[in-house]
């Protein structure tokens, strides 16, 4: 009999792919398959063409491109060299997630589809284009998608004989044990935040704990918006960036956070534990240090304050020992109950903790070993670098504004990172944030001729700034930026600098203050109004245009 073994790949850029993936690694589960679930990039690609089954699940991001953990695959996948038969011995199926109000709609899953179909795979079923415009999400096409393809599968590989499809009343083990250490034993320090000897360059899996140095509010008090101005110190990381890159930065719950969810789950935050995989083969998750404090866990690993997926109810109807909340619970998770939960969830973006707050005998009962089955890890944030090394050595600024506003909770929601960033006062001791540097998608001419118009409303003007400060230190005079904002009075970002650079003749600045007067000024109209210049710059010098939001 063949061995029933899936492979599950995905790409994923916000985690919904991720979550897709696991679930079907859960169905997998339930039918009895050896089942794998690991992101494109993790995966070592030459061993493709060993397997027999395999689903894709893939996002697609900005315009068509593929998520960041499935790049180096993308491009292994294109060589013009591999053979046309070389996966012909391959049942694949591709499962897309997209958003139908962007151009290159599921771009990628659409395009791996048909290049797997080149190198001569066979496909189970045809390619499923997930729509976050649906008014279900993107489960309206994924759910019956799944349907079709178990049928395909168990055709191809039946149940083993006297074995049945695992029910769905019965729960799954979990992906890892907690086994917690003597109470005496020696803690293990904040791992996450001590400056790591510089190995190889910063990244995700070893990022740089920096320095901050300043964090400085650049509206005025008065000012509905808090934005700041922060910077760090990257001596000696190994770090290097050019104006348009992009820094990633890992942030942190709350500790008022940590304490409500120890408190609501009667976790004790001090103790130690150590992580061990159900399953061999399974990873330990990366930046999690062995030994952990359920402390450490919850502050630096598990997302408490993200909008829960569907999945989140689905496990947690497993544990609850509460009628009235168990068959909410299945509700939420079913899929007639889609409509309900995006009320109760996404559209007022309630958190994690706040959705264990609404079932308190559940969430009492959660088992500590699920609980990185439940809570999805923390995502980096990405900030536009908006300082150039050549103006600023050793140090990385950027522009951020406070995440802050109403839905119909009457809590205000906050952003994760921008609040805690916000929090950190570097005049009070030693601050550090761990980050690293990823190339962006902005490239500005090498051609030191090559003048450059930047519209960049806002924080948008963030890349700009690394812009302008690069090529003023490169000579380069040919800079004309177009900068809104509500008030010159309240939100002119970098008033001081912008205007010295046009006394110095680098820089030919354009303002719309949108509130300063009775019409409403924008950037869109300064465009208009200077269009002779613009023209002439397009026409004549070959102007390269940016903008950003």
């Amino acid at each position: 009999m063949a061995e029933r073994k899936l492979l599950i790949l995905y790409g994923s850029q916000t985690g919904t792919a991720q979550d897709t993936a696991e679930r079907i690694g859960r169905g997998a589960k339930r039918r009895h398959f050896q089942c794998r679930v690991e992101a494109l990039d993790s995966y070592d690609v030459a061993s493709l063409i060993n397997e027999l089954l395999v689903v894709f699940v893939c996002a697609t991001t900005g315009q068509g491109d593929p998520p960041d953990n499935m790049k180096m695959f993308w491009r292994f996948l294109f060589r013009k060299n591999l053979p046309p038969g070389s996966l012909c011995q391959l049942d694949y199926a591709v499962l897309g997630l997209g958003d139908s109000s962007y151009p290159k709609f599921n771009f990628v899953a659409k395009k791996l589809h048909k290049r797997v179909l080149q190198l001569g795979g066979n496909p189970l079923l045809p390619v499923a284009l997930g729509d976050d415009q649906h008014d279900l999400g993107p489960d309206a096409v994924v759910d019956p998608w799944l349907l079709a393809l178990w049928e395909k599968i168990l055709a191809l590989y039946p149940l083993p004989p006297g074995l049945e499809i695992i029910s769905p009343d019965v729960r799954l083990p979990p992906k890892y044990t907690l086994h917690y250490l003597a109470e005496d034993s020696p803690h293990p320090d904040d791992g996450l935040l001590q400056p790591t000897a510089p190995r190889a360059l910063p990244s995700e899996l070893h990022p740089f704990a920096a320095r901050m140095v300043s964090n400085q509010r650049v509206t005025a008090e008065s000012h509905f918006q808090d934005v700041r101005l922060i910077e760090f110190d990257v001596t000696g990381s190994g770090i290097t960036f050019s104006a348009g890159d992009v820094v990633m930065i890992q942030p942190q719950n709350c500790p008022e956070d940590v304490q409500q969810f120890c408190q609501l789950l009667r976790l004790d935050p001090d103790r130690c534990f150590v992580l061990k995989p159900t399953e061999p083969g399974t990873s330990l998750p990366a930046l999690l240090p062995q030994p952990c404090t359920i402390r450490q866990l919850v502050t630096h690993y598990l997302d408490i304050s993200c909008v829960p997926r569907r999945s989140f109810f689905e496990l947690l109807s497993y544990f609850s020992t509460n009628e009235l909340e168990r068959e909410k619970l299945q509700e939420f998770s079913s899929a007639q109950g889609q409509e309900e939960l995006y009320s109760y969830c996404n559209r007022p973006r309630r958190t994690t903790l706040e959705a264990l707050w609404d079932f308190p005998h559940t969430t009492c009962a959660i088992p500590p070993d699920y609980l990185l089955d439940l809570i999805p890890r923390i995502r980096p944030r990405a900030f536009s670098i908006a300082s150039s090394m050549l103006a600023h050595p050793d140090r990385l600024q950027i522009l951020m504004a406070v995440v802050r506003y109403k839905t119909r909770l009457s809590k205000p929601r906050r952003g994760l990172c921008s609040t805690w960033l916000a929090s950190l006062n570097p005049e009070q001791g030693v601050v550090r944030v761990p980050l690293w540097v990823k190339k962006g998608g902005m490239k500005f001419p090498a051609d030191p001729d090559t003048p450059v118009i930047m519209i960049g409303p806002g924080t948008g003007v963030a890349p700009f700034r690394a812009a302008i400060q690069e090529r003023v230190a490169q000579g380069r005079r040919g800079n004309c930026l177009f900068f809104g904002c509500r008030q010159k009075s309240k939100d002119f970002y970098c008033q001081a600098e912008w205007e010295e650079l046009v006394t110095k003749g680098f820089l030919t600045l354009f303002t719309a203050f949108s509130r300063d007067q009775e019409e409403k000024v924008y950037v869109q109209h300064c465009i208009r109004e200077n269009r002779r210049l613009v023209w002439e710059l397009l026409s004549r010098e070959s102007a390269h245009v940016y903008l950003a939001g």
